[in-house]
């Protein structure tokens, strides 16, 4: 089984078009419309975040999201949103007109490990499945051109899931990483993006730190957020700095979760070892977010 361009909606958001307005949510739905028609494809709204489109491959109904066009929209003039949506579906329409994916003809060569908001996963197949995180899941995939498709039935292609997901996690460690740095109040905060697989190099932390980042084994671990799915943030634990880090990261990765395409968690997360847990409570009312016991007693170790 394979997925194209999963519907991907942040978690706890109660517009299914954020950040749009509803008067700009519905003006997109019709550019979207107006698109699809132009591509010769019949479409209906679903009322909710998605068209429903036929024909889709192999004459089957496509759904197709438009929650990561809506964060991408978002942020750009209006009068420049005809021509992303028509970008959108020239790109669609390209892929139904091929029909659906074939399998990778060199799997161990060609799969990449990819973070997946569960939800957007089908259930049977996400059934007894270990998280990565609350909420995320490794799949292996492949990109082509942009094109992103995941793969949930190696057996296409003549291998088992573990087989699939370690080569494609072997494959996930030879990317590259594109890093900045933020520096505040002595605080330093690694910007790993430039790919839409940067979050899912949280998979592969120990890589990060030991290539990208020149850190080997950090004595009091680090805080990691991967908000969205083209951006990792990391700080090295040292002193306390790690509070001003943690308010930088915080406010980084909540605005990147409500407004970047592919949103995946907006939580920053201690990792020491292999071991992740919350830096902070996740409650509603971001205004009584605290730290967990394991950061106030890492705080206290570090006084």
């Amino acid at each position: 089984m394979t997925i194209h361009h999963p519907p991907e909606r942040a978690s706890g958001n109660n517009c299914a078009l954020a950040p749009l307005t509803e008067p700009q949510a519905a003006h997109l739905v019709r550019l979207a419309l107006d698109a699809a028609r132009e591509h010769g494809l019949r479409a209906t709204f679903d009322g909710t975040d998605a068209l429903v489109l036929s024909p889709g491959p192999l004459n089957s109904a496509l759904v197709a999201g438009l929650s990561n066009l809506a964060r991408i929209v978002a942020t750009e003039h209006p009068h420049r949103w005809p021509q992303l949506v028509s970008d959108h579906f020239d790109r669609l329409g390209e892929h139904l007109s091929h029909g659906p994916p074939v399998p990778p003809s060199d799997p161990v060569r060609d799969l990449v490990a990819r973070l997946v908001p569960t939800t957007s996963l089908p259930p049977a197949w996400t059934a007894g499945t270990p998280e990565f995180l609350p909420g995320l899941l490794a799949v292996p995939a492949t990109h082509d051109e942009g094109v992103v498709t995941l793969h949930l039935d190696p057996g296409d292609f003549g291998m088992t899931r573990a087989e699939a997901l370690d080569a494609a996690l072997a494959n996930l460690r030879r990317l590259p990483d594109q890093v900045e740095y933020v520096d505040h109040d002595g605080a330093t905060i690694a910007v790993i993006g430039g790919s839409s697989f940067a979050a899912s190099r949280a998979l592969v932390l120990d890589t990060v730190l030991r290539e990208t980042l020149r850190v080997e084994n950090p004595q009091y671990g680090v805080l990691v957020a991967l908000p969205a799915r083209s951006l990792l943030l990391v700080h090295v634990v040292t002193d306390l700095t790690i509070l001003p880090a943690l308010a930088v990261m915080l406010g980084l990765s909540l605005r990147a979760h409500t407004i970047q395409p592919g949103p995946l968690t907006p939580w920053i997360q201690y990792v020491t070892d292999s071991t992740w847990q919350p830096a902070t409570t996740q409650p509603k009312d971001l205004e009584a977010i605290h730290l967990t016991p394991a950061l106030q007693a890492l705080t206290r170790t570090l006084s």
